[in-house]
């Protein structure tokens, strides 16, 4: 992934961070439902839009920006949304198939990359010669390793402990600080006989790499965070492990039933009270009713080594496109209008609206969360992505297993990280 922290002030000033990237709010989502799109659709010349973004506010947003693009007259297109931990297992399958889907819905930086290295993607290139307010570093998240533009940002997010104001003030707790604070916390919600902290990785295992990524760049820092998930550093190294060692601290306090459940079912949990905080992007907030945004809040993931410089996850979502599309330009005709202010605000206005838009005159959404979120990675030092974004997708199972092994059997943690070291180098070398 290329370092954008030289530019990011910069970048954060120019977004107002009223945008630092795309649809990721919504792009873990995987409440189920589709609408088809298939060859009448390719007869007809409509480019098929293949969506993740599948929870019920997020999928009717991507219809209604479908609905708005087709009456412009630039072109036709047609959503076909799948669920999100289908389309994740699927993607590459969808990019390589014999007659491939003409738009996708994902991530940018290195997973993108990685695609594009393959030769799957659009060059989009000179859809980026009339993104002209778009700052630098958003142009350099979406460009490829030979200096082509692969990918269009439309919305980013940000990852915190999200709890719910009243459950805080009924237990009698603050938000902490620092490691010590959160884990006296998590000591006086159990005493209270509250399960200090939800999970969910029922089928969506990969919310534990918030956990890692976030101890990594608070113990090694993003630089040595980057270059492990870039194959430059190992997974077994001491530097790793003692990332796990202060997991381990906390690993009492997970509510014991989140390892049953996914990221939704764990959302409910939290709003009912059944749990104390939720380590979760924004996109959870696809799966709460808009009445309890007024009693949320968060605290980002507290300090353990005053010395390293604070690093958020930002993750940046957005689309790339088939190299293999038979209607390039009607794609970067949507392309366009997808990175337009139009867009990202009706995107925003019609689904949770707990993202911020990657147009830099774009408007965010006026609530306090929202405010609270682009303050936090406005004051942050270096932005990361999240570890498959900041990897590949074929990396991303390495940590599912590792880290899903750990939680079960933290006493087996040498042979669990060898394990994930073995994995890496094969995807690494693939």
């Amino acid at each position: 992934m290329s370092d954008f922290e030289p530019s990011r002030r910069r970048f954060l000033g120019h977004l107002g961070l009223a945008g630092v990237g795309a649809l990721s709010a919504s792009s873990f989502l995987s409440a189920c439902a589709s609408s088809a799109s298939g060859p009448a659709d390719k007869a007809s010349g409509a480019i098929t839009v293949q969506s993740n973004l599948s929870s019920p506010q997020a999928k009717a947003a991507m219809e209604k920006l479908i609905e708005s693009f087709n009456k412009q007259g630039k072109g036709r297109a047609t959503l076909n949304t799948i669920a999100s931990e289908t389309y994740r297992t699927q993607l590459p399958t969808y990019l390589t198939s014999a007659n491939p889907p003409d738009l996708y819905t994902w991530y940018a930086g290195s997973v993108a990359n990685d695609y594009a290295s393959k030769g799957l993607l659009l060059d989009v290139s000179d859809v980026w010669r009339q993104l002209t307010d778009y700052p630098a570093p958003l142009r350099t998240l979406s460009t490829d390793a030979t200096g082509k533009q692969v990918f269009v940002p439309m919305t980013n997010y940000w990852w915190g402990f999200f709890y719910r104001k009243s459950n805080f003030a009924k237990w009698g707790v603050q938000e902490p600080k620092t490691w010590a604070e959160f884990v006296a916390l998590c000591r006086t919600l159990q005493g209270k006989g509250i399960p200090p902290i939800g999970i969910g990785l029922g089928d969506t295992p990969w919310v534990a790499s918030a956990w890692f990524d976030y101890l990594n760049i608070r113990i090694n820092g993003a630089p040595f965070h980057r270059e492990l998930l870039a194959g430059k550093q190992r997974f077994d190294d001491p530097k790793v492990k003692a990332v796990f060692a202060r997991w381990r601290e906390v690993l009492p306090y997970f509510d014991p039933k989140g390892k049953a459940y996914p990221f939704q079912e764990a959302t409910t949990a939290l709003l009912a009270g059944k749990t104390g905080m939720f380590l979760i992007g924004t996109f959870f907030a696809d799966a709460a009713s808009t009445d309890a945004f007024d009693d949320l809040d968060f605290f980002r993931f507290p300090i353990i080594d005053p010395a390293v410089p604070v690093a958020e996850e930002a993750p940046t979502d957005g689309f790339f496109a088939s190299a293999r599309t038979a209607n390039p330009t009607d794609v970067k005709a949507m392309l366009t209008y997808l990175a337009s202010v139009e867009a990202q605000e009706a995107y925003i206005a019609n689904s949770s609206g707990i993202v911020l838009p990657a147009h830099p005159k774009a408007k965010a959404a006026d609530l306090p969360l929202v405010a609270k979120g682009k303050a936090m990675l406005e004051s942050a030092q270096e932005l990361t992505q999240f570890f498959n974004r900041d990897s590949s997708d074929a990396l991303q199972p390495t940590a599912d297993t590792a880290l899903t092994k750990f939680i079960d059997k933290p006493d087996q943690i040498d042979a669990i990280l060898r394990e994930w070291q073995a994995g890496a180098e094969k995807v690494f070398k693939s």
